[in-house]
């Protein structure tokens, strides 16, 4: 992690190795401009070209040396030191006196390496931005004045004050102050979020308005900030198949070709001399040098990492985290998408969704929900107590009595009221209404007579059925949807959504079975994902061929258990990642079909004699050049 600011460090300046390499590329130019002036020849002459050499290629011929002395010596350093000095024994043998060409040959290809080198700083500037959420020190309050200590060193439980303007370095509550918290750097999301004492806060966000004191929760090691930057930090280690394709590629490849330029430079003039033709070994020579220079797969071997780099860069910035390219790359096969429901599609709390049936105004109604359940913590009488939105006053609540599996009798300010399922109601021998909406229903009753039934149902999130469309319109085939809750309820939501499949009335456990039988019945190529809120859903998560804790912010179960975290609990971010990893993986394709193509086309041409060195340099380092530059187009992916 403490590489993170060097990685920033010439994002939007040249590094000093990238200004060191452009002094070298000047000189030389001026060098080999300055010698077609300048009337020498014979040794004097050569030895002012090999002097131009060694100050653009010296560095070129050090990196081959130690490729072959560690027995790695088929990389493009040793094809590029061959080639160019292949060119110089020429213009000595020759007599000709034009050693320019290799020393042409080098530059051209230190400029495409300098331009490649830019480029991927560019490109961690977005990674760059995402490892700033590292914050750089904690305030601690002693004797009145605020210290700044390391964010290591601060022991959980206590308490660190967060000005305007600072980042908040470790999770904690707040027990102090309120404010708005910038979180865009997590979530991608640019709307601040409001915080205050009570409320659980995490590292990585930066206060915008009011001083925060919080109480630490975690050490920073175990903090979200710490993970995330770890995630991210260690997604190139783990490789996607279009690497591990180039890896395998350039351990054939590159023997390949130096045997074909040996078989150019040797075996064809011999032949054609035992032919009885002119066996013209100058020119097959220098065919064969050509096709050495011409066959450097430079474009493949910096383009595919980069454009895997720059896609998880730009996914992070909107709040995607992915763990590695090859989890990118299996999310753009995704034909399947599985969903927990409670948490992903819906909020996960319950709220008051109708009143019906009831002789009573709504608001009175609610209050004698309310005052009857205030002594219970159950999630369906908070939600009463939510829908009230007053101050409970207990003294006018008494002889609160709870009937198990039943619901609730009290007195509220004399009047004796029941509230809970049709059972209370027949108990109590009470004529009650049914209710056809999808929830849960609170019957009510008031002295004995029917007061009608309250909705509580767990609320769909706005963007759930968009979501769903987005995911279809993507390219997805199958959605599916698994909970624990009744069949009417699951399906009432699933119809809502426009979901393919809903599973319900499921324990924990029977979730991984149904995601077992989904994963047995899917085609050969065909990946699945599931969507969960990382904490209760962890064994899932891992069974699946992609596992995507959405809205995990702080969650330590969703981060180690999934491949993807979706910092944000919005479900847009589900087709949001899939878009990224799709326009990823189409842009390495582009760039493995281009620049085969072209390399092999060149290579044909060179090995032919319809191409010299010239144009063989300028093939390389412009199919690079166009390779790095569509790569770079994968960080674009706000508006996808």
């Amino acid at each position: 992690m403490a590489a993170a600011p060097a990685a920033q460090n010439g994002v939007f300046a040249m590094t000093k190795k990238q200004k060191k390499m452009l002094v070298r590329i000047l000189i030389t130019a001026v060098m080999l401009i300055a010698l077609k002036f300048i009337p020498i020849t014979g040794i004097p002459q050569l030895l002012a070209y090999v002097a131009a050499y060694l100050v653009i290629g010296y560095d070129i011929l050090r990196k081959a040396g130690k490729g072959i002395l560690n027995g790695r010596a088929f990389d493009e350093n040793f094809l590029m030191t061959l080639a160019t000095l292949g060119a110089f024994f020429l213009a000595i043998w020759t007599k000709s006196g034009d050693y320019v060409e290799g020393i042409a040959v080098m530059l051209f290809y230190q400029i495409g390496e300098l331009f490649q080198s830019y480029a991927v700083g560019r490109s961690r500037k977005n990674i760059s931005a995402l490892m700033d959420i590292r914050p750089d020190y904690a305030n601690i309050e002693q004797d009145g004045q605020l210290t700044q200590v390391d964010p290591d060193v601060v022991a959980v439980g206590s308490i660190i004050v967060v000005q305007p303007g600072e980042k908040v370095p470790l999770d904690g509550v707040v027990v102090e102050g309120t404010s708005s918290l910038n979180t865009s750097a997590l979530t991608g999301e640019s709307l601040p979020r409001d915080v205050k004492a009570g409320d659980e806060i995490i590292s990585g966000c930066i206060d915008l308005s009011g001083v925060l004191k919080i109480r630490t929760t975690k050490a920073f090691g175990e903090s979200t900030v710490s993970k995330i930057l770890d995630l991210v930090e260690n997604a190139s280690s783990r490789k996607s198949r279009s690497e591990t394709f180039i890896s395998r590629f350039a351990k054939v490849y590159t023997p390949a070709v130096c045997a074909a330029a040996l078989a150019l430079a040797v075996l064809v003039p011999l032949g054609r001399m035992l032919a009885g033709a002119d066996a013209n070994w100058t020119d097959w020579v220098y065919r064969a040098l050509s096709f050495l220079v011409v066959s450097c797969p430079c474009a493949l071997v910096i383009s595919i990492p980069l454009s895997f780099f720059a896609g998880i860069g730009g996914a992070s910035r909107e709040g995607v985290l992915i763990k590695g390219s090859n989890y990118l790359e299996a999310l753009s096969e995704a034909k399947i998408v599985v969903f927990d429901k409670t948490g992903t599609l819906t909020r996960g709390v319950f709220e008051v969704t109708a009143v019906h049936h009831s002789p009573l105004a709504e608001e009175q109604l609610l209050e004698y929900a309310a005052l009857a359940e205030c002594a219970s913590s159950h999630p369906i009488s908070k939600s009463l107590q939510k829908a009230y939105g007053k101050e409970i006053d207990r003294s006018r609540v008494t002889d609160i009595e709870e009937l198990s599996g039943h619901g609730i009798t009290a007195t509220v300010d004399g009047h004796a009221v029941a509230a809970g399922n049709s059972k209370l109601m027949k108990k109590l021998g009470v004529q009650y209404c049914d209710c056809h909406s999808t929830g849960t229903i609170i019957h009510m009753a008031v002295d004995g007579q029917y007061a009608g039934h309250i909705v509580i149902s767990d609320v769909v999130k706005p963007h759930s059925k968009e979501a769903i469309e987005q995911l279809k319109r993507a390219g997805v085939q199958k959605t599916v949807m698994l909970t624990g809750d009744a069949k009417r309820v699951a399906d009432s939501v699933a119809a809502e959504l426009g979901v393919d499949e809903v599973r319900s009335e499921l324990l924990p456990g029977d979730k991984v079975a149904e995601v077992e039988k989904l994963l047995a019945a899917k085609g050969k190529n065909d990946m699945l994902a599931f969507v969960g809120d990382g904490i209760n859903d962890a064994p899932v998560l891992t069974r699946a061929d992609i596992g995507i804790a959405m809205g995990a912010m702080g969650s330590d179960a969703a981060i180690e258990a999934a491949d993807i975290v979706l910092m944000d609990d919005d479900p847009l971010q589900i087709a949001k990642a899939i878009k990224i990893s799709r326009k990823c993986i189409g842009i390495v394709r582009q760039n493995i079909v281009f620049s085969l193509v072209v390399k092999f086309a060149c290579l044909a041409l060179t090995a032919l004699g319809y191409a010299n060195m010239w144009a063989a340099i300028f093939a390389d380092v412009g199919v690079m050049i166009l390779a790095v530059l569509n790569a770079i187009r994968a960080l674009r992916v706000h508006h996808l």
